[in-house]
């Protein structure tokens, strides 16, 4: 009787302990974490806090769209946007992602606020114009979705210290022996901070974030 009462007392400190947790993050000023390292460590810091203002910011950054056109930080001003990297030769992986991401796409048609960044990792291979067709190729609408590239350097600067992409995935290729890439999908607020990340080759990935950003959307 003692041990069934202690299991029964067990059940609800968990219960109250996980309804506990989903208040607070149901509060709408910390209802999604940040993220400020490469472990994607989830903090919920509310307005007020002293490590508020020391959160991670995504830097300034200049690259080149599909169309030619040269996309900035301020492109993405006061906008929500999700961003990845990829590139267009990818056999497997990239596919599944630029097919999910085209979830987000369809349902933020209509929305101004919302935006698609994907950036190559293989300049070399992915110019202006192999970028427009592959845009062409994926019905991909270039006043939502940009996809960029540049410089190497500067690509793989922003990928690894901006949004702490670089999980070592895709070594396998050649072309390159300082390759990256990585199958994650970040979430960035109109303040320019990580708010989520997501396994971008799984469709349920894209349910869950298509929640946070209308969750975004109300802060």
């Amino acid at each position: 009787m003692i041990k069934y009462s202690m299991i029964v007392m067990g059940l609800v400190a968990s219960i109250w302990s996980c309804s506990s947790s989903s208040e607070k993050r149901m509060n709408p000023e910390i209802a999604l974490p940040f993220y400020s390292d490469v472990n994607f460590t989830p903090e919920w810091i509310e307005a007020g806090d002293a490590k508020y203002d020391s959160i991670h910011t995504i830097k300034n950054f200049s690259f080149v769209n599909q169309k030619g056109d040269t996309i900035t930080n301020e492109t993405f001003d006061g906008k929500i946007y999700v961003t990845n990297f990829f590139f267009t030769i990818c056999p497997n992986v990239c596919p599944r992602m630029t097919k999910n991401l085209k979830k987000i796409q369809a349902e933020f048609a209509s929305d101004e606020s919302v935006k698609i960044l994907s950036h190559t990792v293989m300049p070399w291979v992915d110019s202006v114009g192999r970028l427009a067709e592959y845009a062409q190729l994926n019905d991909i609408d270039v006043n939502q979705w940009q996809l960029v590239t540049g410089d190497k350097s500067s690509l793989y600067d922003m990928a690894r210290n901006a949004y702490f992409a670089d999980e070592g995935f895709g070594k396998t290729v050649t072309t390159d022996e300082d390759f990256l890439h990585t199958e994650n999908i970040m979430l960035i607020d109109a303040n320019r901070r990580i708010r989520g990340v997501y396994n971008g080759t799984l469709p349920l990935e894209m349910k869950r974030m298509i929640e946070d950003i209308y969750t975004l959307k109300k802060e």
